[in-house]
């Protein structure tokens, strides 16, 4: 959906092929999220049937111009205003990846983490060193600007991944501690033998002092 309203919001300072599309939607996101030439041709006839944008001139869709319509626009304003749903999370790879491994034998579930936290280290390093570079240029125009901002969103959530994965080493650690301090559980003791009780009805009839 985000690149529905990408192109979109692309589309409302002016038309624009989609190859055009294409390299604006790259450029104001630093190609963090890239896009397949196919998916935005794919996008556009589905925003054209909707009656949100329309083509201009002639032409095959690869050299077809499009502009936003007066639909587009409202919709468009309507995703501006209307938060992201965070109440409905995407899939994550990496929890995913660990609440499975936490229960699979065999599986070293500390080397997941630390592997991850290297690799996540690593990413957030490149970041820092793209955004230093970036503003040691001066955000001059908006595309930049939004580069920008988009590094500071990886950073962040980089940032907090390895806050996470931290307490998730924390948390495993408390866990194992806890089950090997468990005290075990002494198995029950067999039910005492209970004396020999005369059978009434075998003793029934017996003379007083007669030997069975």
């Amino acid at each position: 959906m985000s690149i529905r309203y990408g192109l979109l919001a692309l589309l409302e300072s002016g038309p624009r092929y989609g190859s055009q599309l294409r390299t604006d939607f790259e450029s104001r996101t630093g190609a963090t999220w890239p896009l397949n030439i196919g998916q935005v041709y794919t996008t556009l006839q589905r925003l054209e049937r909707d009656g949100l944008i329309t083509p201009e001139g002639g032409g095959d869709a690869k050299q077809q111009l499009y502009a936003i319509t007066e639909p587009g626009r409202r919709e468009l304003a309507e995703w501006f205003s209307r938060p992201v749903d965070r109440t409905q999370p995407a899939r994550d790879e990496l929890a995913i990846k660990l609440a499975m491994a936490v229960g699979t034998p065999g599986v070293d579930v500390a080397e997941i983490i630390q592997a991850q936290r290297r690799h996540t280290l690593q990413a957030m390093q490149g970041y820092t060193r793209l955004k230093a570079r970036a503003l040691a240029a001066g955000p001059d125009t908006s595309d930049e600007m939004a580069w920008l901002l988009v590094l500071d969103q990886l950073i962040f959530f980089a940032e907090a991944e390895n806050r996470w994965l931290d307490h998730c080493e924390s948390r495993l650690v408390r866990f194992a501690r806890d089950r090997r301090d468990r005290p075990v559980s002494a198995p029950s003791a067999p039910p005492a033998d209970e004396p020999d009780t005369p059978d009434p009805a075998a003793t029934a009839g017996r003379r007083p002092g007669a030997r069975p």
